[in-house]
């Protein structure tokens, strides 16, 4: 009986520390809370709207500066959104059915504006109309309303996630939407 006792004690040590997450205290990618999952899924359709933007200036912009601008904006957003989603999947969530983003997320999870940059359809309507030298300055115009926004939400995640990758990622968010926001100002005082 004392063998079989000790037996299942030693392959309940072993079970345990083969285990979960919770054995080491450290974070892992399957620890995460409401806020991740609020960030994330109002990311994706964020980051979704400015890729389409960008898409829009590649094909109408009048500035190769501009043009360069999308590109590299594309060109970090669309692997974000791929992070995201693979989120999402080991979290066992699905991503937002609010084609909008984060219309419904309240100013508390918002901070004090509420607001997450993203553009109406009929904002997206006339920028898609434009073309040459308006064009380009309404994209700026645009797009760095739409990067403070996920500026706002990035540092909303940082502040209430539990994630380590999604606090992580939403770091790199910050840091290179806020430059591209300078560059963008630039391009705008250059006269664009």
């Amino acid at each position: 009986m004392k063998r079989l006792m000790a037996a299942l004690f030693a392959s309940t040590l072993l079970l345990a520390a083969c285990g979960g997450s919770d054995s080491g205290g450290s974070s892992s990618s399957s620890d995460f809370n409401d806020a991740d999952v609020t960030f994330v899924q109002g990311m994706i359709p964020h980051h979704e709207q400015a890729v389409e933007m960008a898409d829009l200036a590649l094909k109408n912009a009048d500035s190769e500066d501009v043009r360069a601008l999308a590109e590299q904006i594309k060109g970090a957003q669309d692997p974000e959104i791929k992070t995201m989603k693979g989120f999402l999947e080991d979290w066992g969530k699905e991503e937002s059915k609010d084609s909008g983003g984060m219309d419904g997320m309240g100013e508390s999870e918002m901070g004090d504006s509420g607001s997450t940059g993203m553009m109406s359809d009929e904002e997206m309507a006339d920028l898609e109309a434009a073309s040459g030298a308006e064009f380009d300055k309404m994209f700026l115009e645009m797009m760095m309303e739409h990067h403070e926004g996920a500026i706002s939400m990035a540092e909303t995640e940082r502040a209430d996630g539990e994630s380590s990758d999604a606090k992580d990622l939403a770091g790199k968010i910050i840091k290179a939407q806020k430059a591209e926001i300078t560059e963008m100002k630039a391009l705008l005082e250059s006269g664009v």
